[in-house]
């Protein structure tokens, strides 16, 4: 479990998993700690806490439409790898909890996709008898994700834009007569 004080040597202790995009990991060792970083996907968190085994899938699409390649990108193919994973690690289904992040609007010019990746998550745990225990999804701005899966305890932060925003360009000296630009 991680302290709520920082630890020097929590990096010493843990071993942190990034699961990106398109990813899944699932765990019964109680110094893993996996970890995302979520704008408009949706990160489902699940954990069978009588057995101590939990998993992470990060997804970047609610569906993919018929015969559409790449599932591993899609919310139906990744929660069915997580679901599966933690069975084959001992996880009773009807024991599984489940806690739900992401689904920002990150941009205008993504329409609503953070809204329907949240949807689906929502509708899938629904479907298939998953309790959902919490959930973060929403508003504008990007979360990082750490979760244990052995004990299901999940911390959120909030990532503010200047921490996304890449920097500007130097600005260049004005060009005289004589240069000469090389595309």
């Amino acid at each position: 479990m991680l302290n709520a004080k920082p630890d020097a040597n929590a990096r010493d202790r843990f071993t942190f998993v990034h699961v990106v995009q398109g990813e899944y990991a699932v765990s019964d060792e109680p110094e893993t700690i996996l970890t995302t970083i979520l704008g408009s996907c949706v990160s489902t968190c699940i954990c069978d806490p009588v057995v101590r085994v939990g998993g992470m899938n990060h997804f970047l699409l609610p569906d993919s439409g018929p015969g559409n390649g790449q599932q591993f990108r899609y919310g139906l193919y990744a929660m069915e790898l997580l679901i599966n994973g933690l069975l084959k690690k001992g996880a009773s289904k009807d024991r599984l909890e489940a806690k739900l992040f992401g689904g920002a609007t990150m941009s205008d010019g993504l329409g609503r996709i953070g809204a329907a990746n949240a949807a689906f998550a929502q509708r899938f745990l629904a479907d298939e008898g998953i309790r959902c225990v919490a959930q973060s999804l929403g508003g504008t701005l990007a979360r990082r994700v750490r979760f244990t899966p052995t004990t299901g305890h999940a911390q959120q932060l909030i990532v503010q834009p200047d921490a996304l925003s890449p920097q500007p360009p130097p600005r260049l000296p004005p060009r005289g007569d004589d240069d000469v630009t090389f595309f």
